[in-house]
């Protein structure tokens, strides 16, 4: 375990160096029925907070329902909708694959959408 989540950290942090990125953007944590599951997950999401914190990229997370609402337009979306919405947001001319690559198209989707939703709201 030990192993992978030094991979994991060393990857990211070697792909923050490679782009420079503003901020890091996820989506929140959903906890299963798994508690194996979870766990591991919760430890990968660990090291990638470290290797942006230790680059000075601040973190922002977003709840699932969100990163559907603003793809979407809908919280409940299904992935094949979140795929579909993705294609077309992006001009893509055939859906993200794997689902995990559209949803982690959405999640910037969302993050590049919040803050002129915010100013919108405020």
């Amino acid at each position: 375990m030990d192993v992978r989540l030094l991979t994991i950290f060393t990857g990211v942090a070697e792909l923050i160096e490679e782009h420079a990125p503003d901020v890091l953007a996820m989506e929140e944590s959903f906890v299963g029925a798994d508690a194996r599951i979870a766990l591991s997950v919760g430890q990968a999401r660990g090291a990638i907070l470290v290797a942006a914190s230790s680059a000075g990229v601040p973190c922002i997370e977003y709840a699932p329902s969100r990163v559907k609402q603003s793809v979407c337009g809908y919280g409940r979306a299904d992935k094949a909708q979140v795929q579909q919405m993705v294609k077309a947001i992006l001009g893509l001319r055939e859906l993200p694959k794997p689902d995990h690559a559209a949803d982690a198209l959405a999640v910037a989707i969302c993050h590049a959408l919040a803050p002129p939703l915010l100013e919108a709201v405020s």
